[in-house]
């Protein structure tokens, strides 16, 4: 049987690019630009650079397609990919719209299924790990993860 176990947590500071209805939905750039990580097994910087190419749909959700590295407190370079799905909650559209209250986990549908890889034997593990994770908006442009492993109990 699956279980989940807390792997790590991270957060990713944002810049945004509105580029507008297009014929599969509102696109908006975001740019990472600067953000951590932090857990028992793997802490760090995320580098900035990375992006995500949200996707907004007229099912009132959000279509997450994430790139981006991150930097091992010891020096291992880490790859990590994700897609995801955000609830475009009233209060996901207030953090958006410059309001000052955070959204909650759990309060939205806010899911991502991250992958990893890393040629860093020290972090190998990462490569054969399938993780989820649970999302929620800061002010300023802030998004913040869970991240759990899936592991067979």
């Amino acid at each position: 049987m699956a279980t989940l176990v807390r792997e790590f947590s991270f957060y990713v500071d944002l810049t945004t690019e509105h580029i507008g209805e297009g014929p599969f939905g509102d696109r908006i750039v975001a740019e990472g630009v600067g953000g951590g990580i932090t857990g028992d097994r793997l802490k760090g910087t995320i580098t900035a650079g990375g992006g995500d190419w949200l996707l907004v749909g007229d099912d009132g959700y959000a279509r997450v397609d994430v790139r981006s590295t991150f930097d091992t407190h010891d020096g291992a370079a880490v790859y990590v990919q994700y897609f995801g799905l955000i609830e475009m909650t009233e209060g996901i559209r207030k953090v958006l719209a410059g309001g000052d209250e955070p959204t909650l986990f759990g309060e939205q549908y806010f899911m991502i299924t991250p992958r990893m890889e890393t040629g860093d034997e020290r972090y190998a593990w990462v490569n054969q790990t399938v993780f989820v994770g649970e999302g929620r908006l800061l002010p300023g442009l802030r998004v913040e993860f869970r991240v759990y492993r899936v592991a067979v109990s």
